[in-house]
């Protein structure tokens, strides 16, 4: 091979190199624009590694005799993946507001950050009358008692049976939207639970709250000796979840049941997995400077990583294309040859060395390899930065 070889590493990644990466993706052309974003993150990082390590005079090239290499890493055949960060927010997911039901006067409030679940207690009114959280999608806007039917009945027999008042085969042989005995039965039950003596047996309105899950208390908007009608209490879920503003124009980049990892506050990362992908666009600012985002949902594989956290920024690491059984080199070894064509050093036995010409495929960040096609086999050694 004729011509120097530039020591240091090039600004950019030749095009052929960013069509190779999108076309050997797995992932397909929907990746190309997050694979030349993380292409342009690489090559900045590398050219300051590779600038000024080595000097011409340090390569021999061609096959020609020279000094040892200063450091080598062998040629292997692996799989690869890329990956590009994005900022996003880890908080709690759902939004919800309690509200009471009735005149009495509250008596006692939980606190922010205070986790509520199935059959605890909400708050209290009057003297000591708790407000019993059940789960269930229709509002309490009756009183409950025998004989009467409805979607709300069929909540509060699943609440009882969840909870063990009851017996499933008792509710189901009498219907599940039926306020039975059986269904009366579990009430006092839940009722002498919570300390509650009458009237023994029926949910009067304002005695339970019914939301969807699973209650932290977000900001608690009544006040001790104030009526317990209105607003008492806004709560989210006690689930976690982090929201990533996505730009519109990448929405068909990123798919529900995607993996990524998350990078939390402290620099631990923990695993995740796209939930939702947003299909309104946001629009803010205004004129040449507006972005359209859209919402991108990521659930944690392990609730418990993210602590008591919210509303914490994070760094969500998406996988933007992929490849199996490729070649593999470091990043540090592939050098710059004009016009946007690149090489590696091969060290031979002996202390030769010569070029080959490879063209760079998907770099992958989490190992510092790039995926390349060329002249190359498993167990060659090239030439690296030296550590």
């Amino acid at each position: 091979m004729s011509g120097a070889v530039s020591r240091r590493r090039a600004a950019g990644r030749p095009a052929e190199a960013l069509a190779a990466a999108g076309a050997r993706g797995s992932r397909g052309r929907r990746r190309g624009r997050w694979v030349a974003l993380g292409v342009v993150v690489v090559a900045g990082a590398v050219s300051v590694w590779r600038a000024g390590v080595f000097a011409p005079a340090a390569s021999s090239g061609s096959g020609q005799q020279g000094a040892p290499a200063p450091a080598t890493a062998a040629v292997t055949r692996q799989d690869l993946s890329a990956t590009t960060p994005v900022t996003a927010t880890l908080g709690y997911a759902g939004s919800y507001t309690v509200r009471g039901q009735g005149g009495a006067t509250l008596t006692w409030l939980p606190s922010a950050g205070q986790v509520i679940r199935q059959g605890q207690v909400l708050y209290k009114t009057g003297n000591g009358s708790p407000v019993v959280l059940l789960h269930g999608s229709v509002p309490a806007w009756r009183t409950l008692d025998e004989g009467i039917t409805g979607q709300d009945v069929t909540q509060l027999n699943h609440d009882l049976v969840k909870l063990g008042y009851v017996g499933r085969a008792d509710i189901v042989a009498l219907g599940w939207d039926y306020y039975s005995w059986e269904t009366a039965y579990g009430v006092q039950r839940l009722e002498e639970h919570l300390g509650v003596s009458s009237p023994p047996g029926r949910l009067s309105l304002g005695q339970a709250a019914f939301e969807p899950a699973a209650l932290r208390v977000a900001t608690v908007t009544g006040s001790l000796g104030g009526p317990a009608s209105g607003p008492v209490l806004t709560a989210t879920s006690d689930r976690h979840v982090v929201t990533i503003p996505l730009d519109a124009s990448q929405q068909s980049e990123v798919t529900a049941g995607d993996t990524v990892s998350i990078t939390l506050p402290d620099g631990t990362t923990t695993p995740g997995v796209v939930s939702s992908v947003g299909t309104a666009a946001t629009t803010s600012g205004s004129g040449p400077n507006a972005t359209a985002t859209i919402p991108v949902q990521v659930q944690l594989t392990d609730p418990k990583a993210a602590g008591t956290l919210d509303q914490a920024p994070v760094t969500v690491n998406i996988t933007t294309a992929s490849v199996k059984n490729v070649l593999a080199v470091p990043v540090g070894a592939l050098l710059a040859r004009p016009p946007g064509e690149y090489v590696v050093e091969v060290a031979d036995p002996g202390n030769t060395r010569h070029y080959v010409p490879v063209r760079p495929g998907i770099f992958d960040d989490n190992s510092g390899l790039v995926q390349v096609t060329g002249a190359l086999a498993p167990g060659q050694r090239v030439v690296v930065p030296a550590t």
